[in-house]
Parts: C-alpha cells; structure tokens; sequence
C-alpha cells in the first residue's frame, strides 16, 4: 500500500488540506467498518452470553499484543485506557507519595497533565519545580546535552517524579528519554519517570531498539490511539515499569482491576490489567487494530517516521522561504510537528482564515504559534498549497 492509497481510505482528507494529525488522525473507512462488524459481532453472540466473553477476551489480548509490541514491552506491562489523561493519572495518583516529595515538571507539558500533578500535589502536600525545556531550538544533539543539564540544575535532595513528554506537543521538539531515564536510575531516590507520549505513538519508531526503547525505559508512557496511529477516540494504552506495577495501587478500581471478578475479596491484576477500570467500548479494539495494520502495510515505523520527516522537512523550509514567518526550531523538525510564527498577524485569526480555505491547522498558547503536523497521508500538494495560501495571507503584512 502506497501513502496515497491510505490517503483515498480517509474520507475526512477528502476536499481539505488537513494539518491536525496532533490533535486527531482521521479514520479510514476499514477501520470504520471493523467497529461496525464488531459491533454486529458482539450482537450475533449476545452481548452478555458465555459465548461473548472468549471473543472478547481475544479481541482484547490480540490489541494489548500490538500496543505492547509497538512500545517494546510485554504484554503483562501494557494496560488498555481510554485516554493518555487516565493513563498518565491512574497509576500516578496510586503511587506512596511523603509530603515534601518534588515533582519536577517540563515547561512545555500539556496543560491536562499539568493540573493533575498540581492537584495531586495540593492533596499530598507536594513541591513541583520546572524543567527547562520550552525554549530549546537546535538539533537532537544539543537537545539533549541541554535537557540533561536543566534537570541536574531541578533535581533537589527529594525528587520523585520527573513529568516530560517524547515528542513536546508544542515545539515539536523531541526529548532523550532514554538518557532521562538512565539519570533518574543513577539517582540515590531513582525518581520515578511520567512520559506522556500523546505525540510519539504513531509517528515515532519507539521499539526498534527492543528492551532499550524509550517507552519501555519509562515508568509511565501514555498515549492514545485517535492522533498518530489515526484510530478512533476513546482508546489508548499505557506502558508501565515492572516497579510501578509493584509501588502503585489503584486509586480507582472495577471488575477489570481485578483477579477474578466473581470473588468480592479478590485482589488486584499483579500485572498492568489492574489500571483498567470498567466497561470499555469494546469495537473500538478492532477499529485501532485495523488503523495500526493499514499504517504497517504501507510501511514498518522507521519508513513511516522517515516519510513523516521528508513531510516536515519540505514543510519547514519552505515556511523559511517566505518572509516573516518564522519556524519555532532552528534545525528541520524532529518528526512531523511544524510550530512557526508569523510577525504581524494573529495566531486565531490566520488559522481561522486559513480555515475559510480549506486549510486546517491551530494555534497554541504557550508559546504563541501555529502548528501544522505532516504524516504520511500528507501530500506534496498540500504542501504547496499551505505554502502558497499564506504567502497571500500574510502579503498585506510584508507590503505594510
């Protein structure tokens, strides 16, 4: 399968320059139709039958295998959720916190994740201080020299959590969680280490380096299904350590927590299964597993991240080439988040005339900038036509 051909499976790509892979991947149609089957499926066996629930338990590992195949661990450590919020927050909140613990939060991490550690911080009587890492601008190499220089300078006698994003979701930046992880290792109280990998899964290669990869180094790595790996909202997983499977307890448990479900004193999962909670919406297994098999066929992750790449790499040096504009990195994007600032024009407003257009991309507070995201269904003509849209949006501003 050619980039093209999965392109003509996506019906929300019809008729629209779509820049919003960060924000949701569109659907293809077969994977639509995997959630219908499997809603027809479930309704064939009878919803609450003996015959549902070996069919069910076969839709569920056959997911689980791919997530955690995808994330370079097993299966015993990846956990369904809904979401990368309740992947990040079920097995945080469940951890032994002491008062006076620290958190040490990136500055460039999303504000849902954000408000959960400051309020799991107000409850336990926790301290929070800021990695540095918004304002980084160059290469892969200076990167992370600079990302592991401002977390010596954060780290204070009582850390306990590190909190950074793989992909940062508003710079584009990529972080070495790896050199991260094997710091906090080296740390006499190993803090434990939260990756929200919203931005990562789908566009990053993360297991190509097996049991070294960066979300099977991390104690939490969250994401979700509908952005990158263009699968339907309402699905994720999260990657967990084998010691954040023996330090963290539910918070909020249900039958799935549990070793068996008929037993009222039945313990938790002791593997990853005790993060998830109740009822899920179960079509949407096939719907995701559908969408992760159509990227595999046109190519394995580290084509893909290299087509994603070429993508952003034209995007980014043509919004070089046009005066005023400005991309956030100084080095061709990492993977396929472009940032970029226009002087003259607000952010809201560009992206809603750019809308009136056709073209969709957003806008981000902090910093204040656009974002456009390149995948593999992005074409070369929407490129250009990007391209050329804001050279005359933004004409009046240059003439001025």
């Amino acid at each position: 399968m050619t980039p093209a051909q999965l392109r003509d499976l996506m019906p929300a790509l019809a008729n629209k320059t779509y820049f919003n892979y960060g924000g949701q991947g569109p659907l293809p149609t077969p994977s639509l139709e995997a959630i219908t089957a499997s809603w027809r499926r479930i309704q064939e066996l009878g919803p609450f039958t003996g015959d549902i629930w070996p069919w069910l338990e076969r839709e569920v590992g056959s997911l689980r295998g791919t997530l955690a195949a995808l994330c370079g661990v097993p299966p015993q450590r990846l956990a369904l959720t809904e979401n990368v919020t309740s992947g990040c927050v079920l097995p945080l909140w469940g951890l032994p916190w002491q008062a006076g613990d620290q958190l040490l939060i990136s500055d460039a991490e999303h504000p849902g994740v954000v408000a959960a550690c400051r309020e799991l911080a107000r409850r336990e009587g926790l301290t929070i201080a800021a990695l540095a890492v918004k304002d980084l601008r160059h290469g892969p190499e200076a990167t992370a020299t600079a990302v592991l220089q401002s977390l010596e300078a954060g780290l204070t006698p009582r850390p306990r959590l590190v909190v950074l994003s793989h992909l940062l979701w508003n710079t584009g930046q990529l972080m070495p969680i790896k050199a991260v992880a094997q710091r906090l290792g080296e740390h006499p109280r190993h803090p434990w280490l939260l990756v929200d990998a919203a931005q990562s899964v789908g566009s990053l290669a993360l297991a190509e380096a097996g049991a070294g990869g960066a979300a099977a180094l991390a104690d939490i790595y969250a994401f979700t299904g509908h952005k990158w790996c263009c699968g339907p909202e309402g699905l994720g997983g999260v990657a967990l350590s084998e010691r954040m499977l023996t330090d963290s307890q539910p918070t909020m448990g249900g039958w799935r927590s549990l070793a068996s479900e008929t037993d009222g004193a039945s313990a938790w999962h002791g593997d990853a299964r005790r993060f998830e909670v109740a009822t899920s919406c179960a079509p949407l297994l096939a719907g995701l597993r559908t969408s992760l098999e159509l990227l595999e066929a046109v190519a394995p992750a580290p084509q893909r991240l290299e087509l994603i790449q070429q993508r952003s790499h034209s995007l980014w040096r043509g919004l070089r080439r046009l005066p005023g504009i400005r991309p956030l990195l100084e080095e061709p994007p990492p993977a396929g988040l472009v940032s970029f600032v226009v002087d003259g024009m607000e952010p809201g407003d560009l992206v809603r005339r750019l809308g009136q257009q056709g073209i969709w991309l957003r806008t981000l507070d902090d910093p204040h900038c656009l974002r456009a995201c390149t995948h593999i269904t992005t074409s070369e003509q929407d490129l250009e036509r990007l391209l050329e849209v804001l050279a005359e949006l933004t004409a009046p501003c240059r003439e001025s």
